[in-house]
């Protein structure tokens, strides 16, 4: 953060569900926020869904339907809550209000600031959305229209550069993070196991493999097939002990809760109430997506607590190999031998320092970075 915080204030506009944050996006929002609002006064309109316990303002009165992105209103909300709390920076997650900013850019003397989670155009694009290249120009006249546009990684950062002619000097990098500064505690990753162990009837001598994900989502669900039908028919014909637990909501019925893979070391946990007890108890995490673009959270949350992944090279944007001291190997894409090579080889546990993550990835660290205001 730079010496300005003392005079700036911000009004963030979240007009989707991100409390409880319980998924990896919305723990990226709420967390981020967290940690932000004990450097500077941070203000957060969103929907009325939305209930909050943090202790940073959160005015819950934007309304829960679809209209809502294109409520000509909003503008005078906006504009009234700026004038009441001294506001001088706007902030807008994703950019999905371009018109909204493109309005305050004109007729407002506020900062704007958008935070780009990814480049929506070419996730829609990655995932066969016919109109993606219409929401290409959206976007860019969203980060056209923003004083500062804040990227989660340095590969979207340099795209927007170079295809919305964004400034450099206006662009920043803050990515997803980690509340954890340092690696659990053995006893408390044994423990962990051994829930996981008793839980699923695992044995103590079987590799814990996990993947987890919403699963109406199509990357994630070709990521679950890529394991299904690729990566496990090649594990099977290793010799090794193993069990993959596969975490995650809404998986199609049609798949009915994978009881035709029971038998082949697969065991389907559904949502969890605790997702961290996953991770710090299983061995590796695994990460075969192959399209939908931007830093993948589950990814960060597994290096945060220290765990062996194996990943695409899609799957893996956003962190670099060096900085996990370690942990993340990059396969390619499909190379689907490749996968079964490294689960084979990587099942001992890592308890080597930690700290280059860390430092990269922890919010206590992100939020004291000097990026654009």
């Amino acid at each position: 953060m730079n010496s300005k915080k003392a005079i700036i204030r911000i009004l963030s506009i979240v007009p989707y569900q991100v409390f409880p944050a319980v998924m990896g996006g919305q723990k990226g929002i709420a967390l981020f926020y967290r940690y932000l609002s004990q450097l500077l006064p941070l203000t957060v309109l969103t929907i009325q869904n939305n209930t909050s316990h943090e202790n940073y303002k959160v005015i819950s009165t934007l309304s829960n339907a679809r209209w809502r992105y294109m409520n000509p209103l909003l503008f005078f909300t906006l504009r009234r809550l700026s004038k009441e709390q001294s506001i001088t920076h706007l902030l807008f997650e994703h950019p999905y209000y371009a018109w909204l900013i493109s309005i305050f850019r004109n007729f407002s003397s506020k900062q704007i600031i958008v935070h780009s989670h990814n480049i929506e155009s070419e996730r829609f694009r990655s995932i066969g959305k016919w109109w993606w290249k219409l929401l290409w120009h959206y976007e860019k006249w969203a980060y056209g229209n923003a004083h500062f546009v804040w990227f989660k990684t340095t590969d979207d950062m340099e795209y927007a550069i170079s295809q919305y002619r964004l400034n450099s000097e206006r662009c920043s990098v803050i990515p997803y993070g980690v509340e954890l500064t340092e690696l659990p505690s053995g006893s408390e990753l044994k423990k962990s196991r051994e829930t996981l162990q008793k839980l699923y009837n695992i044995q103590e001598r079987e590799t814990i493999i996990l993947f987890n994900g919403t699963l109406s989502y199509k990357p994630n669900l070709d990521a679950l097939l890529s394991i299904l039908d690729e990566i496990n028919p090649l594990l099977l014909q290793r010799e090794i002990s193993y069990k993959i637990l596969i975490c995650g909501k809404n998986l199609p019925a049609t798949y009915n809760e994978l009881s035709d893979y029971s038998s082949k070391n697969i065991i389907y946990c559904g949502f969890v109430d605790d997702i961290d007890l996953y991770f710090k108890g299983c061995d590796i995490f695994l990460n075969p997506l192959q399209d939908g673009g931007g830093i993948k959270t589950k990814l960060v949350e597994a290096l945060g607590f220290g765990k062996i992944c194996i990943s695409s090279a899609n799957g893996a944007i956003g962190v670099l190999p060096q900085q996990t001291q370690g942990r993340l190997h990059i396969v390619s894409d499909t190379d689907w031998k490749a996968y079964s090579d490294k689960i084979c080889l990587l099942s001992g546990p890592m308890t080597n320092d930690n700290s280059d993550f860390y430092r990269a990835f922890s919010w206590k660290q992100i939020c004291k970075q000097p990026y654009q205001f």
